[in-house]
């Protein structure tokens, strides 16, 4: 899992509430498990104007030029900006493979689905949680000007806008260190290998019978 500690990056505002998995990533695509390849189809039924299929070559598809992924100036945005209760529906985590595979690295509401909330952190996303106030002014701002870009740091759990204001954010210590370190579930499962090797040979000798 990538490792989380800083991103400046451009905000691309969609303006819903009550994003389900299924628009962020429709069902036809839930076939494959490898975590990547998934970013062209991000929101695939609002991106384009025709149905998709996996293995679709996208670059070929018609756009809905009014959608925001498609408008130029929110080419190669890395923070999303989204509505309440973004993430809700299934629990697929395919929704956050599709969130990174395009290259966001954090996304910002005022409140997340529990599921796709914890999904995120387990593959090196940062959910941040603000006020329905903050996130108004965010879209105000972003809408407003081109180009607008948040500083996100994690170590000091701040967000901060293009005039310096900034605003905090929560997160528990151990989803923090997980992230700063870019530790999935088996990453830190694997920083116990020596002990996990020693337990199983103690437990060979112990009981070979069970190894037979």
């Amino acid at each position: 899992m990538k490792a989380f500690t800083q991103v400046h990056g451009l905000v691309c505002p969609v303006d819903r509430a009550n994003i389900d998995t299924d628009a962020i990533i429709p069902k036809q695509f839930l076939k494959s498990i490898k975590r990547t390849g998934f970013g062209p189809y991000l929101f695939d039924e609002w991106r384009y104007t025709n149905y998709g299929e996996p293995g679709m070559d996208c670059s070929t598809r018609p756009l809905n030029k009014d959608f925001v992924l498609n408008q130029p100036r929110y080419q190669g945005a890395q923070v999303l900006l989204a509505r309440d209760n973004f993430g809700c529906g299934s629990s697929r985590e395919h929704a956050p493979w599709a969130i990174d595979d395009y290259g966001f690295r954090v996304v910002i509401a005022p409140s997340f689905a529990d599921i796709f909330f914890g999904n995120c952190y387990k593959n090196g996303i940062l959910p941040i949680v603000a006020s329905a106030e903050t996130v108004d002014q965010l879209f105000a701002e972003c809408f407003a000007n081109e180009g607008y870009k948040l500083n996100v740091d994690l170590e000091s759990q701040t967000v901060t806008l293009p005039s310096g204001a900034s605003f905090k954010f929560d997160i528990t210590p151990h989803r923090k260190h997980c992230l700063l370190n870019g530790l999935d579930e088996i990453g830190l499962t694997l920083q116990h290998a020596d002990e996990i090797k020693a337990f199983e040979a103690k437990h060979k000798t112990a009981q070979p019978w069970l190894f037979a």
